[in-house]
């Protein structure tokens, strides 16, 4: 899979007004975040954004493709899909777009577990 970083920039210049973006690689692409929330992805060169049961209908109804696969032989889908070509081309498209999945990652993001506390254990008293 290549990983164009001049891609990834592109991604990211055009992002600029939304907010503060970065990319991190990750599993053969990268992954694109504002604050902790990861809220599209570039694979081979395709960005993708992040999608759920509130908004996967607006990517399904422009015939948009979910990001998908292969693991045991098997395609994985997962909750991303193509960002419409026009993102590249209309600033406020792109932020629209990303303004829609970053609301998105907020409201799927998963509550991490409390981390446990290591209790000290109680000096003796003197």
């Amino acid at each position: 899979m290549p990983r164009s970083r001049e891609f990834v920039e592109f991604v990211l210049e055009q992002m600029a007004p939304f907010g503060r973006v970065r990319a991190r690689a990750m599993f053969g692409g990268f992954g694109i975040y504002r604050d902790e929330h990861i809220f599209a992805i570039i694979v081979d060169d395709r960005l993708y954004f992040k999608t759920d049961a509130a908004t996967r209908g607006e990517f399904e109804a422009r015939g948009l493709s979910a990001f998908t696969y292969i693991m045991r032989g098997k395609p994985v889908t997962m909750s991303y899909f193509e960002a419409p070509p026009e993102v590249f081309e209309e600033p406020d498209t792109m932020q629209h777009w990303a303004q829609m999945a970053y609301a998105t990652a907020g409201r799927t993001r998963k509550a991490k577990p409390p981390g446990k506390t290591r209790r000290r254990a109680a000096k003796p008293k003197k």
